[in-house]
């Protein structure tokens, strides 16, 4: 019976999910249905292209593509740059510039929009090589992102809602991300029980998940919302914390809340901290994004933080990186990609503290993606070393 039920609402989700994909021009990534390390072939927009681009002769291949002969200066501009996961996406980013021998600039616009776009026109003046976008919207980066491409710089934008030819955006496939923990959430409550939602628009893979929030509602009407926030700004952990204090404040009784759903894992990290220190730690904890210091605080004896879907926040980087080089060489790539994410429990991991690098000893499919590689890469990256 549940399982008929789980197959049930997985076409009634998809048919949420579609429907409202549908009447929103601009949501246009696709829900990728298999693991991102397989080779795939994607027909986009009428070209067919291989996400890993192994269709050449392996002695073609293995030669360096003539405009990454010298280093390429790449601008990687965020829309903003909080907590753990932005660094470890930065880190990602920088060390696989630094392989291929290149330089990166960083640009974090602060969560201004218009500073992000200014960002944008700085890199075309200076005439770089690539541009890297992390977040941002569409209504707010189109116009100078228009002009970067027919300058003949390549763009390649993350978790962002840009549809412009030429412009590759991958995701973390928030949809996935959002479905898997809040299904782990009903699992844990039986489908019945009080929740906390911590959430904030105007980011688009917020938006995104918050699409499947709504058909999870419908799916467990029996999980009641009691309370719903959240602000993004430059101290989220602990602005979340005092306001997860005043809602355990407004509901001191166990049994008032059960559960608390956090769309990013700063929200997550100020809830836990707040549960925790009202010794409420009967409240679980389900969130989206992982860090180091995130699995710190899952991994802590009786924390509330039980569970959260993620992926591997530098590999994002480092794949985001290798798309502009194939970019750069000239090889074709796909206009969206979306990156597999992983479910992390905390029953799934060891008793000792574990870091992200050794995530894939405990979390099947973890860090492995094998996204956009050339054999050339390989060429390239000996090259830098013998320098």
């Amino acid at each position: 019976m549940k399982r008929f039920k789980a197959l049930s609402f997985l076409s009634l989700l998809f048919f949420a999910v579609f429907s409202v994909l549908a009447g929103c021009t601009n949501e246009q990534d696709a829900v990728s249905s298999k693991p991102a390390n397989e080779t795939k072939q994607t027909a986009i927009q009428g070209d067919t292209v291989s996400s890993n681009s192994q269709t050449a002769s392996s002695s073609e291949q293995a030669a360096i593509p003539e405009k990454l002969k010298k280093p390429v200066k790449i601008a990687a501009i965020m829309q903003m740059s909080i907590g753990t996961f932005s660094s470890q996406y930065i880190a990602g980013v920088k060390e696989q510039v630094q392989k291929f021998g290149g330089e990166v600039q960083i640009y974090n616009a602060d969560n201004d929009l218009t500073k992000m776009a200014s960002y944008v026109e700085t890199a075309i003046t200076q005439n770089v090589d690539a541009i890297l976008l992390d977040h941002g919207r569409a209504d707010a980066l189109e116009g100078p992102v228009k002009k970067a491409v027919e300058k003949g710089i390549p763009v390649v934008a993350f978790d962002n809602d840009l549809n412009i030819p030429g412009v590759t955006v991958i995701d973390q496939d928030d949809y996935s991300l959002a479905w898997k923990t809040l299904k782990t959430l009903a699992e844990d409550l039986n489908g019945e029980g009080n929740i906390v939602t911590i959430w904030v628009g105007g980011f688009t893979p917020m938006e995104r998940r918050h699409v499947i929030y709504e058909a999870f509602k419908k799916r467990y009407p029996n999980i009641k919302e009691v309370a719903k926030f959240g602000t993004a700004s430059a101290n989220t952990a602990l602005d979340t914390q005092t306001q997860m204090e005043a809602i355990l404040k407004k509901y001191p009784n166990k049994g008032d809340i059960d559960a608390v759903f956090a769309t990013w894992d700063e929200f997550a990290k100020g809830a836990t901290r707040a549960i925790e220190q009202a010794g409420r730690t009967e409240i679980k904890v389900y969130s989206i994004d992982l860090s180091d210091e995130d699995l710190q605080m899952i991994q802590k004896p009786n924390s509330p933080w039980v569970a959260t879907t993620a992926t591997d926040p530098a590999e994002v980087g480092r794949v985001q990186v290798r798309f502009a080089y194939q970019k750069i060489a000239g090889e074709k790539t796909p206009n969206i990609y979306s990156l597999e994410p992983h479910l992390v429990k905390r029953t799934d991991l060891p008793d000792k503290q574990v870091s992200m690098n050794e995530l894939s000893q405990y979390i099947p499919g973890w860090e492995q993606s094998n996204v956009a590689i050339s054999p050339w890469m390989k060429t390239l990256e000996a090259q830098v070393n013998k320098k």
